[in-house]
């Protein structure tokens, strides 16, 4: 008996290390040509295996799924905005917290250090710190102290237009990705960088950045003998960006906490369960889940008892955070969100990773190859030409989408008269007539300004992109590539 049963052990283990061994070979060699991988005798192919995308500092896994994004609560505006529809989402990582002071002043100060011949660019980034000035308030201490005062370091950046918002977005992944170099020896620390001179993660990867080299790969050309890390060699993370409006309100409403394989047994108005805003838990009862205007000339409460502490805002890591582990989804300041505004988005957008605003770029190129980065070290991109766009292509066949189909000539009413397509529509959005056009974004979440309804992450306002305000803040997100679960899910 004993002898059988080893003889089944041997037979288990023998198939085991066949399987493993055929396994091993599949990854070492090509199955449809039979050469090896990462071998400089048999031409150098190099295939790396990463497990998991690293994840950035400041970010939460966010796994994505179908919801029903868009308006839960009553339409009290009764503008029929935000209909409701179901979408899918992918995984995605986003910010623990909104951008604070501390953060926003860590970009500015490299930018003064850095730019040192373009002092423009600093003056660029800077938050307009008199979106605190009220005609009827004194609200001066905020407008001198608010940005600069240790005591606001951990508050939510305000001021920061869309356009400033993106830069930093930018500028954080060019320190992150430099910041993962530095750490696995590729690169030296230089904190010399000038002008032209600085990292910038598209000017690395375009050979067009060198730095403090302190060892690059070994190359697998039997040609070649180092080389600087590409894209393939998954070691830099992808960009920081803002999150679309469907990341943001999927994001926010973290029903990851309300579901059960694939029924999720209750819906929120919040980012919290119930339609309340004060803790139901035994500990907590009776205590503010957000920091929002509760009415009239009603910011915090009153002395002895104030219910959210916050006149203004308050730091980024205030109140309970949703099911995702993000604070402040709902209240302290609105965050902005990648989207073009459209009133009834919803119904025109895909139902997979929907998003408006579409305006596709590529390397600028002159004389045949890859145009050389501008005055501060950045890559130059230009808008892809229509002959590119057109050429047996069927998903686009221009490179601006941010009015397609609601705005552009082919929404006009009269588009179907032959005459009115020669000499072409007036556009729907016409400037002259209302505050909508193709420079106005999203922006989402409520704030320490506004009342409970706009708490909602269904509800949605819009402001010119180039414009700024007290009660808006941002955080950054960043796409998740490979495995979509979280159940794959390893951090390095």
């Amino acid at each position: 008996m004993v002898n059988r049963f080893s003889i089944f052990v041997l037979s288990l283990l023998t198939v085991f290390c066949v399987s493993s061994c055929g396994l091993f070979k599949s990854k070492t060699q090509s199955p449809t040509t039979g050469w090896n991988y990462n071998d400089p005798d048999q031409g150098g192919y190099e295939v790396k295996s990463v497990p998991e995308q690293e994840t950035g500092p400041g970010l939460v896994f966010i796994e994505g799924g179908s919801f029903t994004m868009g308006r839960i609560a009553q339409d009290v505006m009764f503008d029929w905005n935000n209909v409701p529809r179901r979408v899918t989402v992918e995984s995605f990582y986003m910010d623990e917290t909104e951008v604070a002071n501390v953060d926003y002043k860590e970009y500015l100060y490299w930018l003064r250090r850095v730019y040192v011949s373009y002092p423009e660019v600093y003056r660029k980034a800077l938050p307009d710190s008199l979106v605190w000035r009220s005609k009827l308030a004194y609200n001066e201490p905020l407008v001198e102290m608010y940005l600069r005062h240790p005591s606001y370091n951990h508050y939510p950046v305000v001021g920061v237009n869309w356009l400033q918002a993106n830069d930093y977005c930018l500028w954080r992944t060019d320190r992150v990705n430099e910041r993962i170099l530095i750490r696995e020896g590729i690169l030296k620390d230089n904190p010399n960088q000038r002008d032209e001179d600085n990292f910038n993660t598209d000017a690395y990867l375009a050979g067009q950045y060198i730095g403090e080299v302190g060892q690059n790969l070994p190359s697998m050309d039997p040609n070649v003998e180092e080389r600087t890390v590409q894209l393939e060699d998954g070691i830099m993370l992808p960009k920081y960006r803002l999150a679309t409006e469907a990341e943001w309100e999927y994001a926010a409403l973290g029903l990851v906490g309300n579901s059960f394989d694939e029924r999720i047994y209750e819906r929120r108005i919040y980012p919290w369960n119930g339609d309340v805003l004060r803790n139901h838990d035994k500990k907590m009862r009776g205590k503010m889940l957000a920091n929002y205007k509760r009415g009239r000339g009603d910011m915090m409460g009153v002395a002895g008892a104030l219910n959210d502490a916050g006149s203004t805002t308050l730091p980024v890591t205030s109140f309970w955070p949703n099911d995702y582990g993000l604070y402040c989804m709902a209240g302290n300041v609105n965050e902005w969100v990648l989207d073009i505004y459209r009133p009834m988005s919803f119904e025109d957008v895909e139902d997979f990773n929907p998003f408006r605003g579409n305006d596709f770029k590529v390397l600028k190129m002159e004389d045949g190859g890859i145009a050389q980065k501008d005055s501060l070290g950045r890559m130059q991109y230009v808008p892809i030409s229509a002959e590119a766009a057109t050429s047996q292509r069927r998903q686009f066949t221009k490179a601006n989408y941010v009015n397609y189909e609601d705005g552009d000539p082919a929404s006009t009413i009269d588009f179907l008269d032959d005459a009115a397509k020669d000499v072409g529509s007036e556009k729907m959005y016409d400037p002259k007539q209302t505050l909508i056009n193709d420079h106005v974004r999203v922006y989402k979440g409520g704030s320490w300004n506004d009342l409970p309804y706009w708490l909602s992450p269904g509800t949605r306002r819009f402001l010119a992109e180039d414009q700024s305000r007290s009660d808006i803040g941002f955080r950054c997100a960043m796409t998740r590539v490979g495995a979509q679960s979280s159940r794959h899910f390893t951090t390095k």
